[in-house]
């Protein structure tokens, strides 16, 4: 398969057309996809929805992966449009994240951990035609599972306090209504809020304006989850 058109970009990579049902994600900083690809792969085997791996590309690097081209709106953009609501968006982010952690880990040796995705947020889900299809592995690691369901309360209280975003109050409505969601999990501990806090704030992705937001996010998470 030859490298095609860009078809779009994030922070960190480019997403190029290959042929048939396949697209090309190249990270632009030259990091190695490779642990990426053998928790996908991992996860795939397990059941999880991710992308399918595809055949590498004719001029494949380290740092792409070929994935399965996916065809729907992000959960974010369903949120957005008003077809998923809140409460949907929620319970769906709550049950991801209980499917993952039913998983035992890779390579830890604890009992206790599990693997962890760190970054799952609206824009990480796609509500493909076969299901929802949680993509953007790069954060995964293993671990205890709060710490994932702190990271992703982190993240949108992050979102729900950025002024410049005219949906931030939707995207409260989805933190609030995520918190709940996630009690019978194991909700979301002090001590987990705190580890991810310190998780982010060390992440060289942030911008100036999500870091000065940090702190405030966390007591949002903090005072929603009571």
């Amino acid at each position: 398969m030859h490298t095609g058109p860009l078809m779009g970009s994030g922070r960190t990579a480019d997403v190029y057309a290959l042929d048939g049902p396949w697209v090309l994600r190249r990270y632009r900083d030259g990091m190695d996809a490779t642990g990426e690809l053998a928790v996908m792969s991992y996860l795939a085997a397990s059941g999880f929805p991710v992308p399918r791996i595809g055949p590498p590309a004719e001029d494949a690097l380290p740092t792409d992966l070929v994935l399965q081209r996916l065809t729907g709106p992000t959960l974010a953009e369903a949120l957005l449009a008003g077809t998923t609501t809140e409460a949907e968006g929620a319970e769906l982010l709550a049950r991801l994240l209980r499917e993952l952690h039913a998983i035992p880990p890779r390579l830890s040796q604890d009992p206790e951990d599990r693997i962890l995705h760190l970054d799952l947020r609206p824009e990480n889900v796609i509500l493909a035609a076969e299901g929802a299809m949680v993509i953007d592995w790069l954060t995964a690691g293993e671990g205890p599972p709060a710490l994932d369901r702190a990271m992703s309360s982190l993240i949108l209280a992050q979102v729900a306090l950025d002024p410049s975003l005219p949906a931030r109050a939707r995207v409260r409505g989805l933190l609030a209504a995520l918190l709940p969601a996630f009690a019978d999990d194991g909700g979301v501990p002090a001590e987990a809020l705190a580890r991810a806090t310190a998780l982010r704030a060390d992440d060289p992705q942030l911008t100036a304006d999500e870091l000065a937001v940090l702190d405030e996010a966390a007591e949002l998470v903090a005072s929603l989850t009571g």
